[in-house]
C-alpha cells in the first residue's frame, strides 16, 4: 500500500532551509510514502466573515488535506513559534466550525534552524494547536535539526550520515505512525 503524504514547509521563503529539509526527508523516506506539497503562500489571511464563502485558495487547501491520508510539518521557529503563513494556514484549514480538516488526520512535524535548538521551541507551539486540532501526532522521536548546509547535496540527498540516520528513522517512524492511526481511523 502507498500512503499519501501531504507536506507544509511553514516558511514562505524560495530559499527556506525548511525546503532543504523536506526534500531531504524525501529521498530518505520509506518507498511506499507518496508525497506532495500543500502550498500556503497565496492564501488571505483568515477571516471568519469569509466562512460562508470560503476563497478558492482555501477551498485548495482543505482538498489537498483531504487528499492526503497524513500531513508533515517542516518548518522554522520565528519568535518561539510557528510562522504567520503557517498559523493562517492552520486558521483556514479548521474553519469553518464543525469542518476541521486535521480531524483525526496522521501527522508529524519537522525543523531545521541554524540555531542549537532547532525548533524546539515551535514545534512545540504547533503540537498544541495540533492537539486542539485533533490531529493525530506522532509523538516520537521528535527531531530538532541545527541546519549545516554542508550535510545537504544540490538535489536534496543527505551527504552527512549521522544526519542522514536521523532523518532515516524519523521518516521510517512517520511511515509506521500512518499505518497504526490508518488502520484505527482509515481515511479514505
Amino acid at each position: 500500500m502507498t500512503y499519501r503524504v501531504g507536506y507544509f514547509i511553514g516558511s514562505l521563503s524560495s530559499q527556506s532551509i525548511n525546503r532543504t529539509l523536506s526534500e531531504a526527508l524525501i529521498t530518505v523516506a520509506p518507498k511506499d510514502l507518496e508525497f506532495h506539497e500543500i502550498p500556503i503562500r497565496d492564501l488571505p489571511l483568515y477571516n471568519r466573515d469569509l466562512d460562508d464563502d470560503f476563497p478558492p485558495e482555501a477551498t485548495a487547501l482543505k482538498a489537498a488535506i483531504a487528499d492526503s491520508q497524513a500531513v508533515l510539518f517542516v518548518t522554522p521557529e520565528y519568535n518561539r513559534s510557528i510562522p504567520g503563513a503557517l498559523a493562517n494556514a492552520i486558521d483556514w484549514a479548521s474553519r469553518p466550525y464543525g469542518e476541521n480538516s486535521f480531524d483525526h488526520v496522521p501527522a508529524g512535524v519537522i525543523g531545521a534552524s541554524p540555531g542549537g535548538i532547532g525548533t524546539a521551541v515551535g514545534q512545540q507551539t504547533l503540537r498544541g494547536i495540533l492537539s486542539y486540532c485533533n490531529a493525530r501526532q506522532m509523538t516520537a522521536p521528535e527531531a530538532y535539526i541545527q541546519f549545516d548546509p554542508d550535510a545537504y547535496g544540490e538535489n536534496g540527498e543527505v551527504t552527512d550520515e549521522e544526519l542522514k540516520g536521523v532523518l532515516t528513522e524519523f521518516m521510517q517512524e512517520f511511515r509506521d505512525h500512518i499505518a497504526r492511526v490508518l488502520t484505527v481511523l482509515p481515511r479514505e
